[in-house]
């Protein structure tokens, strides 16, 4: 199975720094990989990110998520990157997908710095969300920082 999944900084604040992104990129890549799943495409923005996997349903996704979450907060915060305490914002978004659409969801992660430059997170979210035909109550979407 492959799955994207999409996940926001806590209050979808611009935390993740270009400085560290890459460190933070690898470490969640060995997360995913010591949970034996294969990692595909790992990018995103200062608030959120995109980790595409190639998903065997030995474990729970929620299981996965919550490691991937968890260990990598914990990992920036011992790092000392922030002056405050970093966390993922509650929730994601888990996207499946054919084979035969890897190399367009590759390109589409890859390229999430310029993706953005036209639309919001909660655009693209939302856009995601209408594409799998998941009814969502407008109330529990993600709202733009403000």
């Amino acid at each position: 199975m492959y799955i994207q999944f999409v996940f926001a900084v806590q209050d979808r604040i611009s935390l993740i720094q270009p400085n560290w992104k890459d460190e933070l990129y690898k470490y969640i890549t060995g997360i995913v990989q010591n949970n034996k799943h294969k990692l595909i495409a790992i990018n995103g923005t200062a608030n959120h990110l995109h980790i595409f996997v190639g998903y065997k349903p030995h474990q729970l996704i929620p299981d996965l998520l919550q490691d991937i979450k968890g260990s990598s907060s914990g990992w920036i915060n011992s790092k000392k990157f922030l002056k405050g305490k970093f966390s993922w914002q509650e929730g994601y978004g888990a996207f499946s997908y054919s084979h035969s659409h890897i190399d367009n969801v590759v390109n589409y992660i890859m390229n999430q710095e310029e993706h953005h430059k036209k639309r919001t997170f909660r655009e693209e979210y939302i856009d995601l969300l209408k594409k799998f035909n998941i009814a969502y109550d407008e109330k529990y979407i993600l709202k733009d920082v403000e």
